[in-house]
C-alpha cells in the first residue's frame, strides 16, 4: 500500500501522487479539471485563513498541493527540480537569504547561483529553506494567503497560454509558476506553523486519503462531493 513518510522528499511525494492517482486522473480528468480541483481546495484553504480555522486551512492546503503534483505529473514536470532551480536556497528575485526585496528596489531578477550541496534532501528541508529565505515574521498569514491566491491564478494562466500556442517558452513559464506556487504553500505553512511533511505522512498513511486504496478508487462524483 502506497504511503508517505515524513523523511521523504518533495519528489517522493510527487511519485506517490502518481502511483495513487494517475490511473483515475487519466481516465476522469482533463488538465483543466486537475487545475480546477487544485484551485477548489486552494480557495477552501483561503477560507480557513479568513475564518481563523487552522484545521480547515491545513487539510485543504495539503490537498491542493496533491492536485498540484497531479498537474506536474500530467505535464511530466519534475516539480522538486523546478523549485530548486527557482529557489536555490536564496530568494529567486534579489538573490539574498533572507529576502531583501522589500528594502531593495530591483529592475530585474538577479542571476542566482545553484550550489547543489545546499539542496535540501527531504520535504522538511525545503520547508526550512523557505522559512530562512522568507521569514514568517516579515508578513501576516493573510498576506501569505493573498500571495498564494495570486500564484494559483498564474499557474492556471500559464497552462492556458501554453495550450493555446504550445510554445516552449510558455511551457517553461509553467515550470516557473509551479515553483512559485510551491513556495507560497510553504510560506503559508510556515506562517501557520504547519509541519507539511508530518501532516502529509498522517494524510497519506494508507493509500488514498479518502478510499485508502492504491490506486485510488474514488469516482468523479465522490471527489466532487468531498467537503473539508
Amino acid at each position: 500500500m502506497a504511503k508517505f513518510s515524513k523523511n521523504q522528499s518533495l519528489a517522493d511525494f510527487q511519485r506517490l501522487i502518481e502511483s495513487l492517482y494517475s490511473l483515475p486522473d487519466d481516465r476522469l480528468y482533463s488538465i483543466w479539471d486537475l487545475l480546477a480541483q487544485q484551485q477548489r481546495f486552494a480557495m477552501r484553504a483561503l477560507k480557513g485563513i479568513r475564518k481563523g480555522d487552522v484545521s480547515k486551512l491545513k487539510i485543504n492546503l495539503l490537498i491542493s498541493l496533491s492536485w498540484l503534483m497531479a498537474v506536474g505529473n500530467r505535464l511530466h514536470i519534475e516539480v522538486e527540480d523546478e523549485v530548486w532551480k527557482r529557489f536555490p536556497a536564496l530568494c529567486s528575485y534579489c538573490g539574498k537569504k533572507p529576502c531583501e526585496c522589500k528594502n531593495t528596489r530591483l529592475n530585474k531578477r538577479k542571476k542566482v547561483p545553484m550550489i547543489d550541496a545546499r539542496k535540501p534532501r527531504n520535504l522538511s528541508g525545503f520547508q526550512k529553506m523557505f522559512r530562512e529565505i522568507y521569514p514568517s515574521g516579515e508578513r501576516t498569514l493573510a498576506d501569505a494567503g493573498i500571495h498564494f491566491a495570486e500564484e494559483t491564478g498564474e499557474v492556471g494562466e500559464s497552462v492556458h497560454n501554453y495550450l493555446g500556442r504550445h510554445l516552449e517558452k510558455q511551457f517553461n513559464e509553467i515550470k516557473l509558476e509551479l515553483a512559485d506556487l510551491v513556495s507560497c504553500i510553504f510560506g503559508i505553512a510556515n506562517s501557520a506553523n504547519i509541519d507539511v511533511a508530518y501532516e502529509l505522512e498522517k494524510i497519506f498513511l494508507n493509500g488514498c486519503h479518502v478510499c485508502h486504496r492504491t490506486p485510488c478508487a474514488c469516482g468523479f462524483t465522490k471527489v466532487a462531493s468531498i467537503k473539508t
